[in-house]
C-alpha cells in the first residue's frame, strides 16, 4: 500500500506511526502522530494485568518539527516501496505515513521483531531503512513523552 500523492505546499508536515496487534490480551498498540502545528499526540494501548490505554497531547515546536523531517529525510525512506514487504499478519502489522513537502508516501507491514524478520524479506534493504527509521522515530518521541510527561511510554 504505497503512494506518493502530489501535495500543495511545500512546507506541508505530518507524521502518523502505528504498530500493533490483537492477541490474548485484546488490541494491544502503539501510535503517535506529529501534525503540521506541531501538535503531538501519542497513544499507547496494553491490556496486560487490567492496564488501561495511556493518551497524551502536547504541543512541540518548530526545532522539534525540523528535526523529525530530518530524520524522515535522511532514512531515504521516500525512495522506498513496500510491495515487497510481509503483508500483516497474526503477529501484527505497522503503518508509517509521512507527509513531507509535496511527498505523501504511506507504508504497511507486518510487526517487525528484530533484524532477522527484515533479513527474510525480498527487499530486505528497503525494509531496514523502514525498520530503523520506525526506530528512530519513536525513540524521538520516547524522549519528548518522557521529558514533558514524566513517563516511560515504551
Amino acid at each position: 500500500l504505497f503512494s506518493v500523492i502530489a501535495m500543495a505546499s511545500e512546507e506541508e508536515f505530518y507524521l502518523r506511526y502505528y504498530v500493533g496487534h490483537k492477541g490474548k490480551f485484546g488490541h494491544e498498540f502503539l501510535e503517535f502522530e506529529i501534525r503540521p502545528n506541531g501538535l503531538l499526540r501519542y497513544a499507547n494501548n496494553s491490556c496486560y494485568r487490567g492496564s488501561k490505554i495511556l493518551r497524551k497531547e502536547m504541543s512541540v515546536d518548530t526545532s522539534v518539527l525540523d528535526e523529525a523531517k530530518n530524520i524522515i529525510e535522511e532514512s531515504g525512506i521516500t525512495e522506498e516501496n513496500d510491495d515487497k514487504w510481509p503483508m500483516s499478519n497474526e503477529t501484527g502489522r505497522q503503518e508509517l505515513e509521512v507527509v513531507l513537502g509535496k511527498r505523501h508516501i504511506s507504508f504497511v507491514t507486518s510487526k517487525i521483531n528484530s533484524l532477522i524478520d527484515v533479513d527474510a524479506c525480498k527487499d530486505a534493504e528497503g525494509l531496514k531503512v523502514f525498520y530503523f527509521l520506525a526506530q528512530d522515530l519513536r525513540l524521538l518521541v520516547s524522549a519528548l513523552t518522557s521529558a514533558h510527561f514524566k513517563i516511560k511510554p515504551f
